[in-house]
Parts: structure tokens; sequence; C-alpha cells
């Protein structure tokens, strides 16, 4: 609990401090969101479609979304099924039809049977990059739109105001609309298990209950009443590419998703900075860039973490595969990616994400300061209570992969 409490006690500093700032005004000259050239994965796969170098198989929706998945290099076995209202295209979902969700570190993708196709494509310096369209007839391409009713739900206060990824947690009821909300608008992995899942499928558990998924609700005077909703006892496990919404890519979903979004408001607020100084930052504005250089160096390495249950969870093996199949190793053959599940997600408490585009392009100022404070953070010479967590051994093994893997480290980090 008190992990948790400096982990919001951390955000509210910093919100405090540059709350007169509109950094995250899309259409500000420092970001010119809605018309800077775009660099995320899916807009440059739209050009393969257009010029048939690429090829999607029409034959049933199923194919249509495995095919899509395949050329965005996202794996199937990430499936998570929500049959909560909690989308764009709210008629659609219900218990008996439910929205199929798909990830992998810079792509985002929705489907449901019979609707639309929701894309979130991750532009480096911009965020997330939104897209819907129909699933196309045989022999036709995909009328693609860019969405902005989307930033509605991916660019308010829970996503840090910028274009990020949004998670709910409700219990849904008869009309698969939400009767209660979790989780106080947070998003990440500091988030309590029993407060996640909620309007979700959850799948791979083992013997772990303790949470919201799989339930649905009913009012009974004035209080929510719920019981156990077993996936596929209302829909048809084989219109999906896969039988799984599987614990694990909930999980990983989660820690991406509030990475995701911490990283854009440090992109967009220094941007927003530096364009307002005409490239100088004021000592005020540095200091909100450093309260969020700590918190992202906190959620780097775990440090409000949720507790997971006694026993460890069970995990899909083909997504566990899937999820391994690109790791950056060390010498030694140790990874950031290489999973605990037993008391925590992973084994070496250092988040994957440090390699990902989000993070690579972020201004130097800020990044420059993150290493800094992360080589603090694991030394084994000077102890910092925040990070006693970490044994010794865990900050070493941090330490080795880092140096090994990441190529912009400072000199003598």
């Amino acid at each position: 609990m008190k992990r948790i409490q400096a982990f919001v006690a951390l955000s509210m500093a910093h919100l405090a401090i540059g709350q007169d700032i509109n950094y995250s005004d899309p259409h500000s000259p420092a970001h010119e969101y809605h018309t800077r050239e775009l660099n995320d994965p899916f807009t440059q796969m739209i050009e393969g479609f257009e010029t048939g170098e690429r090829e999607l198989d029409y034959g049933s929706g199923r194919a249509f979304i495995t095919s899509l998945l395949e050329h965005l290099n996202v794996p199937v076995s990430s499936q998570l099924l929500v049959f909560s209202r909690t989308s764009l295209q709210t008629r659609y979902i219900s218990g008996k039809n439910p929205r199929a969700m798909y990830f992998n570190e810079d792509v985002y993708v929705g489907y449901i049977p019979g609707g639309k196709v929701e894309i979130i494509s991750l532009d480096p310096e911009l965020g997330g990059i939104f897209y819907i369209f129909d699933q196309p007839k045989s022999g036709e391409l995909p009328v693609i739109e860019r969405s902005g009713r989307c930033m509605n739900c991916h660019a308010v206060a829970e996503t840090r105001r910028v274009p990020g990824l949004s998670l709910r947690s409700v219990t849904p009821g008869p009309n698969w609309g939400a009767l209660e909300t979790f989780r106080n608008k947070q998003i990440g992995h500091q988030i309590p298990l029993s407060e996640r899942f909620g309007g979700y499928h959850v799948t791979g558990e083992g013997g772990f209950t303790d949470h919201k998924g799989n339930r649905i609700g009913r009012e009974v005077g004035g209080k929510v009443v719920t019981e156990v909703l077993e996936p596929g006892t209302q829909f048809d496990w084989s219109i999906y590419p896969a039988s799984t919404s599987d614990i694990l890519s909930h999980l990983l979903l989660e820690h991406q998703s509030g990475f995701v979004n911490l990283v854009l408001e440090a992109t967009y607020r220094t941007r927003a900075y530096q364009h307002i100084g005409k490239g100088e930052i004021n000592p005020r504005q540095f200091a909100v860039l450093q309260s969020l250089g700590e918190e992202l160096v906190r959620y780097l390495l775990f440090a409000d973490e949720a507790e997971f249950p006694e026993g460890g969870i069970e995990v899909d093996p083909q997504y566990r595969r899937d999820f391994l199949a690109e790791r950056r190793e060390a010498s030694s053959g140790i990874s950031l990616k290489d999973l605990d599940l037993k008391t925590r997600l992973f084994k070496h408490r250092c988040s994957y994400l440090i390699y990902s585009d989000v993070f690579k392009a972020t201004p130097d100022l800020f990044k420059q300061h993150v290493y800094r404070l992360l080589g603090e953070a694991i030394s084994t010479k000077k102890t910092d209570p925040d990070f006693a967590y970490l044994s010794d051994a865990e900050k070493g093994a941090i330490a080795s992969i880092l140096r090994e893997t990441l190529v912009d480290l400072p000199d003598g980090w």
C-alpha cells in the first residue's frame, strides 16, 4: 500500500507543478498531431495493401483478422475477450459476441465479429494513431478511416491527456453496460489484481479467482450482485482465431499501457516546454520532468507492482512462447523478458519496454535524466531505500543486461 501511495504522490506532485501548461493540445505547433508525417507500424503497412505487396485472407472474419495480425507481427495468442460495452461499437458487443483484442509492443488491434476493426498504432513521437474500418468483402481493399472519435477515451485524464492506451474494469449488467467501475481511473501494473479484468474473460489463471473478470452483475435492493460467466458458455470459440483470453496477456497489456502513457506524457511535456521556451526549459518545468523521470524509473523497476496471488499463476504456454520469441539476451543468456509468475511478473525487474520505440523517441534531455536515475537505483554501492526490494544479485543482473543490450547508455554508466 505504501508503494501505491508513493506512486500516486509522485503523479500528483508533477501534475500540480505543471498544471499551468497545456502540454497535450494536439493542435499545438509543438506537436502537430493531425498534420505531422506519421511513423507508426500500421500507417506504414497500409501502403503495402494499396500497392498489392500485401494480401489479406477474405475467406471469413476469422481468416481476415488472422491474416491482418500476421502482417502486423501481432501474435494471435495475445487474444483478450471483453464483453462489456466499453468501446465505440457498443451495439455489437455482448457476452454472446465479445470484442477481441490483440497486441504486441507497438500495435493494438480490436476485432468484433460482424463489426469494425479498430487499430491503435503507436507513433514513437505522437503516441496512438487511431484507425477504424469495416471488415472488407473479398477482393476489396479496406476503406481505412483515421478516427478522431477514439480520442474521447484515449486522450483523457486516465491516459495522462496524451493519445495513449485506455483500460477499464467494470461490472457489466444484463444489457452489458457498466453497473459499477473499479480502479479509480488508474492504469498500470500497480493496480491490485483484485480490481482488474472486470468486463473481460480471463483464462489460464489456475486457482486464482480474486479478480473482477468472468462476472456479470445485476442490481438487487440497491446493491450489485454478481455471478460467474464462464468463457465460452454464451459464444462459440471457433469464430475467434484463438480459444484463450489468457491472464498473461492481461498482465502484459496492463503493464504496457501504464508505461506507454507515462512515457508519452514525458515526450509531450518536454516538446511543449521546449517549443514555448524556444529550446529552453525553465526551472519550474524542469522540476516537472524530474518528477516524471522519478516516476518512470519506479515504473521501469516495478517498485509498485501489485502483489501476486499465493502460489503464483498459470499461463497459456503458446502465448508464453510467442512473448519470449523476441528477447534480447545478455551473454549469460538472461533477458528482461524472462518470466517469474510465482511471486511477480518478471525475474529481472526492469521493463523490456526500455527498448521500445516510444522510449527511444523521448527527448534526449529527459532520457538521459532517466538513465542517470536508473543507474543510481540499481547501484550495489549505494543502496536507495526506495529500491531495497531488489537484491544485489537482481540489480547486477539488470545492469549486465542493460549494458549489453542498450546502445545509447551514457558513458560510464
